[in-house]
């Protein structure tokens, strides 16, 4: 069934006005507007961006902003679950490497290049959005990816013993905190940090680690930088 209409139980249906269509039409084009709008703002600005700068990116009011996308979280899962699809392809890729140490160094340039190219989904990738299912969907297949692949490394002899999961989610971490310092004004000291990590991830190890974070913690660091948005929506008009 298409979302929206109403069964067909053979009982009559009341006529639709001329403008019901053009109605519908105008509030896609705003949606869209919208979305667009917000891949600029939070490239840019990251996640931290105000719908109100969304909504002024887009050129339109603040009420239809929060009309098409209630919360700040929604507006996240419509502008980057295509980001994270990518990003779920690039860790499909690293496991089709006939050489998992090299697929393993792959991922990691190439999520790294990800987050700087886009100071958003730098934030997206250290942040969870329990109520976004088929973008966390697209994380969590990703993640049992790369646990899959650290365990070929390994088998290689090329990636330490000790590496832990959990130290992909601190490299992501550190790398959106450059990511985001430097900016425009260092573009590619995104560049070193990966570089830097990747030689220390590399067998034989020079020394032992302290323990790794639990994963509940992570996981609720990781809550934690979700956006609960701006302020309490505005009653909407019915302008569209």
């Amino acid at each position: 069934m298409t979302p929206g209409a109403r069964p067909s139980d053979g009982t009559a249906q009341p006529p639709r006005s001329d403008t019901a269509q053009p109605l519908r039409s105008d509030a896609e084009r705003n949606r869209e507007r919208i979305i667009a709008a917000a891949r600029t703002v939070f490239a840019r600005d990251g996640l931290g961006a105000s719908m109100a700068s969304v909504a002024r990116e887009a050129g339109v009011g603040i009420a239809t902003m929060f009309r098409r996308f209630p919360t700040k979280e929604e507006l996240v899962d419509a502008v980057f679950f295509d980001r994270m699809d990518a990003y779920a392809r690039t860790v499909a890729a690293a496991l089709d490497d006939p050489d998992p140490w090299h697929g393993f160094v792959g991922y990691i340039e190439t999520a790294c290049a990800m987050q700087a190219a886009d100071f958003g989904f730098a934030d997206v990738l250290i942040t969870t959005f329990p109520t976004a299912k088929a973008m966390e969907e697209r994380r969590n297949a990703a993640y049992e990816g790369m646990v899959e692949l650290i365990g070929r490394a390994k088998a290689t002899g090329r990636l330490r013993e000790d590496f832990d999961p959990s130290d992909l989610v601190l490299l992501h971490m550190a790398n959106a905190g450059v990511v985001n310092a430097t900016g425009a004004a260092a573009p590619d000291a995104w560049r070193r940090v990966a570089a830097l990590f990747i030689q220390s991830f590399a067998a034989p190890a020079r020394g032992p680690l302290p323990a790794s974070p639990a994963h509940e913690a992570l996981y609720k660091a990781m809550l934690r930088g979700a956006p609960t948005g701006d302020s309490t929506a505005p009653t909407p008009d019915k302008s569209d």
